[in-house]
């Protein structure tokens, strides 16, 4: 079966350092793979997404590399900011609804 694994679930930064939130995923094939962003009070929306092997997905300074030799799509920013305390979600498809965990994201 398909199923994403996240680490780290929560991390906590000072602003201005940088954060990696990890994520691999477990599948036959080479899946679309996304990162969602669900900012308080507020649904999921879409961060980023790769749809192939080495696509590197960019958005909010926020980044993510689709590796096949690791399987791992990890996000990682530079400099973090306050606004960007968030729960912030690996995904396999473009729904949030068929996600498995969480990693939550706190300044």
């Amino acid at each position: 079966g398909n199923s994403v694994t996240q680490m780290d679930g929560q991390v906590s930064r000072s602003e201005g350092t940088s954060v990696t939130i990890n994520c691999t995923y477990s599948t036959s094939g080479y899946p679309n793979l996304f990162w969602y962003v669900q900012y308080p009070g507020e649904g999921p929306q879409l961060l980023l997404k790769a749809m192939k092997a080495n696509d590197k997905g960019t958005n909010k300074g926020f980044e993510a590399t689709y590796n096949t030799e690791t399987t791992s799509f990890h996000l990682e920013k530079a400099s973090v900011q306050e606004s960007d305390s968030a729960v912030y979600y690996c995904a396999l498809s473009d729904t949030v609804m068929e996600t498995a965990g969480g990693a939550e994201h706190k300044l």
